[in-house]
């Protein structure tokens, strides 16, 4: 299975770019994981909110296949512990399925369209934090999982 995470905007942050990296070579470690960060919107000023959903979700709906399962990082998402989340992973994997493709969507969330494209919906916390800062933790996350998963002693419980 490959996982792909989907965000929109590159990250102003080199620290923060450079944690993202970090765990996506240890994810890849365990399966083929891939990053694609989609340019942002350009013109925003010009736009409402909803422009600028809109017109982030037709680039995210570009990136998807037909058999692809997809996930969206949202705040009123399921909101799982690490082993649960983990348990969720192994699911997914054990399904059969070619490609999860989790997103971070831009500022302002989702275009309607991606909700109705989505398979599920993630939520990290109640809080709400940054979308270039939300990359890092869940990349964090998601090699958490593998490591509860393979048994390794990074996660303590």
């Amino acid at each position: 299975m490959t996982i792909e995470l989907i965000v929109i905007g590159k990250t102003d942050s080199k620290e923060v770019a450079a944690l993202v990296e970090q765990y996506a070579r240890r994810i890849d470690f365990y399966c083929r994981f891939r990053l694609t960060v989609l340019p942002d919107v350009r013109n925003t000023r010009n736009l409402t909110e909803k422009q600028q959903r809109t017109a982030e979700g037709e680039a995210i709906l570009r990136q998807l296949t037909d058999g692809d399962y997809v996930a969206l990082l949202d705040e009123h998402g399921t909101e799982y512990r690490s082993v649960e989340f983990a348990a969720w992973l192994q699911k997914r994997m054990n399904s059969g399925m070619k490609r999860l493709v989790l997103v971070i969507g831009g500022p302002y969330g989702f275009s309607e369209a991606v909700y109705a494209r989505a398979d599920t919906r993630l939520s990290l916390s109640k809080m709400t934090f940054s979308h270039q800062i939300v990359r890092a933790l869940f990349a964090e996350q998601l090699y958490r999982a593998f490591t509860i998963l393979n048994n390794e002693p990074y996660h303590h419980e």
